[in-house]
């Protein structure tokens, strides 16, 4: 595809394994449709083992939710940098509190709403027996992350319930991960520094390295960035605020520069309504600490693929999932700087892989932003 993130040889030659996204199945009696491959990815957040996804996509508004698996558990961090977030049990992951595991990460949309669906996902492993024991119970360690799309679709009343997160735990697999207008990023949108009549569609992104001694890291990211999306590649806006005909990509880079947004009295209105959330997974032995670590250098992915970012204006958050799988040695360093490197991928991926919205346009529809 043009425009796609190339970084070497290893990351090529996996990415030509998922060109296309796995179909969406529709499910009989419920108001959502989801996808559940079947078979083990080598490309994306399921190359890593011990990780499963599961997407379910509402059918009245684009929104969703988006729940990664980790039934045996694995080391969790986080890092928050965005203005605005919206997360639940994030403090759990700090290194010097008790739980040392968690049992699932849920990624929605609904804006604050959209946390509800991380309770299905609690009643979906309490059915299964997983969960932090006490001695009662096995209690479910859940965190969670929100991005804002309820200016999208017209209906913002409709939002991912935990009915939606219990439905996209029971869909989980190990398979490839579909991408695009999915799940958490089903309604998500970039590019509203010139307000949201001039944005583009975001969407839902994967990616993974593997080295040759087994060490893989790979990154998911529910895309809702206020900012333009840049491929680190090229240095190219490949989407993000529009020219005011939405013909053509604008750039934010010169816009801020020329001062013509102080005159764009319509931008207020993208003020809330944005935010990137992603999971990095790696089949690494890490303690709490290197994965908070890891995921703080994640957020060097943001960087490079999506400008601005951290603003007030976004909920920026990180996970970081070590699952401990790969035996042999992992420097927290590299797997920190390999982080990064997947998740500026997973970024140009989720725009890559978006399909539009009436008035929204993604990338495959403007000339400009496929060359």
């Amino acid at each position: 595809m043009s425009g796609m993130t190339t970084r070497g040889a290893a990351v090529c030659a996996i990415a030509a394994l998922l060109s296309v996204p796995a179909p969406a199945r529709a499910q009989e009696a419920t108001a959502f449709t989801a996808a559940k491959p079947d078979s083990r990815a080598s490309f994306g957040l399921t190359a890593v083992e011990g990780i499963e996804v599961g997407h379910v996509t509402l059918e009245e508004r684009p929104t969703g939710c988006t729940v990664i698996l980790t039934r045996g558990g694995a080391v969790a961090g986080v890092d928050v940098r965005g203005g605005g977030p919206g997360t639940r049990e994030t403090d759990l992951l700090d290194p010097v509190n008790m739980v040392q595991q968690v049992h699932a990460v849920v990624l929605s949309g609904g804006s604050a709403f959209g946390l509800d669906a991380a309770q299905g996902v609690v009643r979906w492993l309490e059915e299964r027996d997983i969960g932090f024991p006490t001695g009662v119970a096995r209690v479910p360690i859940v965190p969670a992350a929100i991005l804002f799309d309820l200016g999208v679709g017209g209906k913002p009343h409709v939002r991912p319930t935990a009915e939606c997160g219990y439905e996209a735990a029971s869909r989980a697999s190990s398979g490839p991960v579909a991408e695009g207008s999915i799940g958490a990023g089903a309604g998500a949108t970039v590019g509203k520094m010139g307000g949201p009549q001039r944005a583009m569609k975001g969407g839902i992104g994967t990616a993974s390295i593997t080295l040759p001694n087994g060490l893989t890291v790979a990154a998911l990211v529910a895309v809702n960035a206020v900012g333009d999306v840049v491929d680190p590649a090229t240095g190219r806006v490949i989407a993000g605020v529009r020219t005011e005909d939405g013909t053509r990509i604008a750039d934010v880079r010169a816009l801020l520069r020329s001062g013509a947004l102080l005159r764009d009295e319509r931008r207020a209105e993208a003020s809330v309504q944005n935010t990137t959330i992603g999971v990095i997974a790696t089949n690494a032995r890490l303690d709490k600490s290197q994965a908070t670590k890891v995921a703080q250098m994640a957020h060097d992915g943001y960087a490079r693929a999506i400008n601005p970012v951290h603003t007030p204006a976004d909920g920026d958050a990180i996970f970081a999932l070590a699952t401990g799988a790969f035996d042999g040695p992992a420097d927290v360093g590299m797997v920190g700087a390999l982080a990064a490197e997947v998740m500026a991928d997973a970024i140009v991926r989720a725009v890559e892989q978006a399909t539009g919205l009436p008035g929204i346009p993604a990338m495959r529809d403007l000339a400009d932003a496929r060359r």
